[in-house]
């Protein structure tokens, strides 16, 4: 039971990861013109993203300093999910092997 648990954890997070990916990417493809967001499809997918992805985005926003009109905070909310998720698997092991071993 407990493996399922961690088992889902780790996919919400890989899921939210590619969220993140294609947020970004739809950004992009958006402020380039490639996207017609008056269309209601592309502006529903495009708020979705935006929704799902922005109330992780604004923290890393405030902390990092201005780049200009580069964005890098989904690189870094990225790198805290893959860590995130590592920290996660290496509990799930040492809640398997009894110690904590692992961790260190």
């Amino acid at each position: 039971m407990i493996g399922a648990l961690f088992w889902l954890i780790q996919e919400v997070i890989w899921l939210y990861i590619w969220a993140v990916i294609l947020a970004a990417i739809f950004s992009m493809l958006a402020s380039f013109g490639v996207l017609d967001t008056r269309n209601r499809l592309v502006w529903s997918i495009g708020d979705f993203l935006y929704r799902v992805t922005e109330p992780a985005l604004r923290p890393i926003r405030n902390f990092l300093p201005s780049f200009g009109s580069i964005d890098l905070s989904p690189l870094v909310l990225i790198l805290l999910l893959q860590a995130a998720n590592m920290a996660i698997g290496a509990i799930y092991q040492s809640l398997i092997f009894g110690t904590l071993r692992p961790l260190l």
